[in-house]
């Protein structure tokens, strides 16, 4: 007996089942209700559904299970794993075990009605194999996830949600963000949940090899093939051959190079530096860098082919004030570390302590964190740890602290009200273009100056293209007679 047009939903929450059902229901979809996997399993008898949305966490058999056994049973029928515990684990175990999505909750009910429109017509005349996802690569159990990796915010649940998704596929994937958001991480997650987890995972900062010796530590060398090289070297293309390579500040890589990375990119095969001898490899690349590839290919500095080659997905990963709400649980998960290591008891933060670390800017972004965790587990008096021991020992300063910030801005805000009723108490005209040319001057003063003059930097930290902010300087030195 065949159920093709009949979505299932499978949760121990009866007010989830209710309020997901009911959704369906009201899209035109006819809706059965589970609360346990077993349940569902048993239900297989009466019917095949036209695609299945589940819980993880359930009594008896979670969500991968059941997606396991119904995989096996039914590999055509969709599958949509929802789960309030949105990490690396779990979304690269529902992606490996043949998840057609995975849904972090809570979620947009819209969104769910969508996905189920994307499987099978409300009217229940449709089937779902055809939108059945590739055969995925066998389960099993997921390693366990990196401390520092962690986040329940928005940002990073999606982060979690696309490296579960791109581990289980062989492209090319580029990490961007700020230095110190974690970018090494993000890579050894996306190989440890792949099909090449058994391989090796070799990782190359590009920024720290000189230039002269960069391309030998990629691709090796034979004896005798320059100055000092006593005997053949293999290099890391080699040693990560049927794993992945993480290739870290790729845009500093020399422009040589870059045409040589994409010769292996494209055809998998180099020769070691001084050797005759064709050597083929199998690596996933993963590139990363903190600076902006686009700007470096206008300016000459990386190959655009290569950019191409390397920029088959982007993951961009958010820096930590933009996502403050996961401070408690990256320094919980930091101190709890250091007391290991230290040998020491584990350190508690107590609620003036984090609001102290959610204060702070956080330049050096999760890296930053880590350390400030590390010189409060080292020299905190107590386990407990207050605002005055975050003050005194975590380094912090008062620099970079958000709320002093905020109050300059507070600041910065009524001295430029004091001044527009000032000026609009006389006769001032063109108010607005004044204010905004005033303003362009100092935030473009700053910018360069904090750049050292370099105005490519300066339009990238101002957020604008260079081409705006040359015309605009320009147009700025004409009104002022070329001073």
């Amino acid at each position: 007996m065949s159920d093709t047009a009949t979505v299932w939903v499978v949760d121990d929450d009866r007010g989830v089942r209710f309020v997901l059902a009911t959704a369906l229901r009201e899209a035109g979809y006819a809706v059965r209700g589970f609360e346990s996997a077993q349940d569902a399993l048993d239900a297989l008898g009466d019917g095949v559904p036209g695609l299945v949305f589940t819980d993880v966490r359930m009594p008896g058999d979670d969500g991968i299970a059941l997606l396991r056994k119904l995989k096996a049973a039914h590999p055509s029928v969709p599958v949509i794993v929802m789960s309030a515990y949105t990490d690396v684990a779990s979304t690269a175990g529902a992606f490996r075990g043949g998840a057609w999505e995975f849904l972090s909750k809570p979620f947009d009910l819209d969104r769910a009605v969508e996905l189920a429109a994307r499987v099978l017509p409300a009217s229940g005349n449709g089937s779902a194999a055809a939108v059945a996802r590739p055969a995925a690569a066998s389960a099993s159990a997921p390693a366990p996830q990196e401390a520092e990796l962690v986040g329940d915010s928005a940002a990073m649940r999606a982060v979690f949600r696309s490296i579960g998704k791109l581990a289980q596929v062989p492209l090319s994937v580029l990490v961007t963000g700020e230095t110190g958001t974690g970018k090494e991480l993000v890579a050894r997650a996306l190989h440890r949940e792949s099909p090449r987890a058994g391989k090796p995972f070799i990782a190359l900062n590009t920024a720290a090899i000189p230039a002269e010796l960069l391309e030998s530590e990629l691709f090796g060398h034979e004896a005798g093939a320059f100055t000092g090289a006593s005997k053949r070297h293999v290099g890391r293309f080699e040693q990560a051959d049927g794993g992945t390579l993480f290739l870290d500040e790729i845009g500093d890589m020399p422009l040589p190079l870059q045409v040589r990375l994409l010769r292996v990119l494209a055809e998998g095969e180099f020769f070691r530096v001084g050797g005759r001898e064709l050597i083929e490899v199998d690596v996933r690349v993963i590139a990363a860098t903190h600076q902006p590839l686009e700007r470096l290919v206008d300016e000459g500095r990386f190959r655009s082919d290569l950019l191409h080659r390397l920029d088959v997905v982007r993951l961009q990963l958010p820096p930590l004030r933009e996502r403050l709400q996961d401070v408690p649980l990256l320094a919980q998960c930091f101190l709890q570390m250091a007391a290991r290591r230290l040998g020491t008891p584990a350190r508690r933060l107590d609620a003036g302590a984090i609001e102290r670390l959610r204060a702070h800017h956080w330049p050096g972004n999760v890296r930053e964190l880590e350390n400030a965790c590390w010189r409060l587990a080292a020299l905190a008096p107590d386990e407990r740890v207050g605002a005055a021991e975050v003050d005194a020992l975590a380094g912090l300063g008062t620099r970079h602290v958000a709320s002093t910030s905020a109050a300059g801005g507070v600041a910065w805000e009524a001295a430029l009200g004091e001044w527009a009723r000032a000026r609009l108490a006389g006769d001032a005209q063109d108010l607005y273009g004044e204010a905004r040319e005033r303003m362009e001057r100092i935030l473009f003063d700053a910018a360069l100056e904090s750049t050292g003059g370099h105005r490519g930097d300066a339009a990238a930290r101002l957020g604008l293209g260079r081409n705006t902010l040359t015309r605009r300087l320009g147009r700025k030195q004409k009104g002022d007679g070329g001073n």
